[in-house]
């Protein structure tokens, strides 16, 4: 179904517009909806507000946003034992989502776990598998072709076990959340690193597994490991061509890609009020890039707006009388604490090859020089999950129409991508996308695309050295286009646009000139645009399958003969036993071995398939110097278990031609070292501790083969 707009005109049509306000219906007796796709399902501030009660008297402190969303949504928040960094929160999310990627392997798990419906509200969208090929319709086209049985099984199973489905074609699953499902306060987990996107309504939004999705969607306590908060204090205000994506690619230089491991971003101050609810998305989103659980913004006239523009006035009016929980306690405690200027702010672009090798604009050009990385760009991306607000399509525009004016257009290709089928169709009416096609666009469909990797790329071949532009979240080696040799910097839209023009690096929108079309010089202004459209949003097509009320005859459409779907098996459980003589290299002989790691082990991703496939081909252990958060939990639940070194420096001590035994299982327990027996080839041996972060829930699931298997002894 399409947003909100489409909404308000058939109830209006089915009730009578003279007799019935839509708000009404849709918030009666002072209850307000989560969303207008769940008309019965009801924001609880006032459980937010008991528990948060509940906790602040145990604690006997000040408490940031962070905490109040948090520790608001405890399962037991009278007994849970709470400290930063230590203990791990029982905890009941609002609502999850899933991309169609990662939806699959949720999906397939909750069908094996053999429950009717699901818990709480829950939604599929259709972004991941969308290839970039030619432009948007006709690459719709194709991906529904191509991924018809995916999308047939995920629209038949969101039928039968009660989830939205979203079909392909109607956006991005993070600004699809942002405009439909996202609210001050709100608990929400998704099945992608990004998730935290929302983040910029003020709620907490978590990227986890598919496994973790599936306990919360079977109404199990989600659990996750208390997190730390780092503060960011922002003062001053955006101005010029600074941009809020500035603001995390400077944060991003500064905690680097890890930096933010097991806490909570909570940006704060008087400069929040000078960025976009979109812009403080943005921000949010690209937390992922830094490690961070998620990141949060507090609650403020910009999300006001935001909201009373989407059609949820009544949320809005809602979080007003319940601000006090919306935003930081005075005087709370944060455990780092960074400040940014925003009035001293510039232009950054980071890159390439990791998202943070921070760069002001106005200093890459010689950096590259120096690096011998290409000054030429190839081509320049704007859009993606990060930056395809109204916002920033119109301030994309703001620097096109310029070149135009002048008679120029890029001298490098130049793609765009719509967020959502509500922001291309509204861009399309107010002349935005007909102005970057003007200058030399395309217009990809909306979906994730190259941001992902989703780009049949023709114009390099593969090793070829070249540079891109984007307005993306990662850059990582091959991360765009699988070509190694591609130097990929993230930035703003605008600044992206600018560059495109100019086809080279050492441009500087600030200072430097361009040459028009007659010989004369001239500088872009600064870009100025509408952080929300002044009309209502288009919301275009109708995109969205409403589960039935009764399921009961639904079927499910799995293929038997399918290269694609597969109904789950059990793993095996554990034999009781260490784990003796384990190989260190993949062979898939039927062997079990372990894989050896360094720093952030299973950064980037929150897909399982990473622990799915070492399960299936008989990995028994991860031993690293560290995990990355989402990574490490998915090992868990798939019955693996994530090690790290008690000595990093023990990490040299391993070859790939030894072999290990790991002791210690039969007393397996929190907090308890297990021992690795490291054995030679020469005969030798060594003993080294290894570290866990199992607790006792999570230990059954080592014990049962896997989460899942737990659960279904549970229901035993």
């Amino acid at each position: 179904m399409a947003p909100y707009s489409l909404l308000v005109s058939r109830l209006q049509k089915a009730l009578g517009a003279r007799q019935y306000h839509v708000a009404s219906v849709l918030c009666q007796r002072a209850k307000v909806a989560m969303s207008h796709f769940e008309p019965n399902e009801y924001i609880r501030y006032d459980l937010l507000e008991k528990n948060i009660n509940i906790v602040r008297k145990r604690l006997n402190r000040p408490l940031t946003l962070s905490e109040k969303i948090v520790y608001g949504h405890l399962d037991d928040p009278a007994n849970q034992e709470i400290e930063r960094g230590k203990t791990y929160l029982r905890l009941r999310p609002d609502r999850v989502a899933m991309q169609d990627a990662t939806a699959q392997m949720a999906m397939l798990q909750f069908i094996s776990s053999g429950l009717p419906k699901v818990a709480v509200p829950s939604t599929i969208h259709c972004d991941h598998l969308i290839e970039a090929q030619l432009g948007g319709e006709k690459d719709l086209r194709r991906a529904k072709d191509i991924n018809q049985e995916v999308y047939n099984f995920l629209a038949t199973a969101g039928a039968k076990y009660g989830v939205g489905f979203w079909r392909p074609g109607s956006g991005i699953i993070h600004q699809i959340i942002l405009e439909n499902y996202a609210y001050p306060g709100v608990l929400l987990i998704g099945t992608d690193s990004h998730t935290p996107n929302g983040g910029g309504l003020g709620g907490i939004c978590i990227g986890v597994g598919g496994a973790d999705a599936v306990d919360v969607m079977a109404g199990i306590p989600w659990e996750l490991k208390c997190p730390k908060v780092i503060g960011v204090k922002l003062t001053g205000s955006l101005s010029g061509w600074t941009s809020p994506k500035d603001v995390i690619l400077k944060v991003a230089g500064i905690l680097t890609v890890k930096g933010g491991t097991g806490a909570i971003v909570e940006y704060h101050g008087p400069g929040v009020d000078s960025i976009s609810c979109t812009g403080m998305a943005t921000i949010c989103n690209m937390g992922a890039e830094i490690g961070a659980t998620t990141s949060v913004f507090p609650y403020n006239h910009r999300m006001k707006k935001y909201l009373s523009k989407t059609g949820r006035a009544d949320i809005a009016n809602l979080a007003d009388e319940f601000k006090d929980h919306l935003v930081p306690d005075s005087g709370c405690h944060y455990d780092q604490l960074i400040e940014i200027n925003l009035s001293e702010l510039k232009p950054h672009i980071n890159g390439p090859f990791t998202p943070d090798l921070a760069h002001p604009v106005a200093e890459v050009g010689s950096v590259a020089e120096k690096e011998g990385w290409p000054l030429d760009i190839r081509v320049g991306l704007i859009g993606s999950c990060t930056n395809s607000s109204y916002e920033d399509m119109g301030r994309s525009a703001a620097v096109a129409k310029q070149a135009l004016a002048h008679g120029l257009q890029c001298k490098s290709q130049f793609t765009i991508t719509p967020g959502s089928e509500q922001i291309r169709a509204t861009i399309e009416r107010d002349g935005y996308a007909q102005i970057l096609r003007d200058v030399g666009g395309i217009v990809l469909a909306n979906a994730c695309g190259p941001c992902i990797g989703q780009w049949d790329r023709k114009d390099i071949k593969k090793g070829e050295k070249n540079t891109i532009v984007t307005s993306y979240n990662r850059n990582f080696t091959g991360r765009n286009d699988a070509n190694p040799e591609t130097h990929a910097f993230v930035t703003s839209p605008e600044i992206v646009t600018a560059l495109a023009i100019a086809g080279t690096l050492k441009f500087n929108p600030e200072t430097d000139f361009l040459t028009g079309k007659d010989g004369k010089k001239f500088k872009l202004e600064a870009p100025d645009a509408d952080e929300l459209p002044r009309a209502e949003f288009d919301p275009g097509q109708d995109t969205y399958q409403h589960p039935p009320k009764d399921s009961s005859g639904q079927q499910v459409d799995v293929s038997p003969t399918s290269q694609r779907l597969q109904l789950l098996e059990p793993f095996d459980k554990w034999d009781g036993r260490d784990l003796e003589d384990l190989q260190i290299l993949i062979k898939k002989h039927g062997i079990r071995w372990v894989v050896i790691g360094d720093e952030n082990y299973g950064e980037g991703s929150s897909r399982e398939h990473a622990a799915l496939e070492p399960r299936h081909l008989g990995g028994r252990a991860i031993i690293t110097k560290s995990f990355a958060r989402i990574h490490e939990t998915n090992l868990k639940k798939q019955g693996l278990l994530p090690l790290t070194f008690a000595d990093p420096a023990d990490y040299n001590k391993i070859h790939p031609v030894d072999k290990l035994t790991i002791k210690g299982l039969k007393d397996f327990a929190p907090g308890k070292p297990l021992t690795c027996i490291i054995k030679h080839p020469n005969g030798t041996q060594e003993t080294i501790l290894l570290n866990h972060t199992f607790n006792e829930t999570q230990i059954e699931w080592f014990r049962a083969g896997s989460a899942l298997n737990r659960m279904k002894e549970l229901q035993k």
